[in-house]
């Protein structure tokens, strides 16, 4: 999987920064915990703080857009997010756990 930034900017009125990105990859589409784990890697970010909010497929094709929001803090991230988005990145981050325990 290969992983390009396209678009980072700062937001200071929502207290997050803002990354949009592609992907090329073969086989399947990479899930969310994927593309969180690089982006957090690549960027030297809190993983904890990181929001994937959308992998974009087209099909038959190998490379996906994305949008990634990274913010300052808990209580920013938790005040902006829908709590559906913020369940869907903590469920994949709980599986993580679970699989480095093995």
């Amino acid at each position: 999987m290969e992983l390009k930034i396209t678009s980072d900017r700062a937001n200071p009125l929502l207290h997050r920064r803002e990354v949009k990105f592609m992907v090329n990859y073969d086989g399947a589409t990479p899930s969310i915990n994927e593309v969180k784990m690089k982006i957090t890697a690549m960027l030297n970010t809190d993983k904890s703080l990181t929001i994937v909010d959308s992998v974009c497929q087209e099909y038959g094709n190998t490379e996906s857009l994305g949008y990634v929001k990274i913010y300052d803090d808990e209580k920013s991230m938790n005040l902006f997010e829908k709590k559906s988005v913020l369940e869907k990145n903590k469920i994949e981050e709980a599986e993580t756990t679970e699989e480095e325990g093995e």
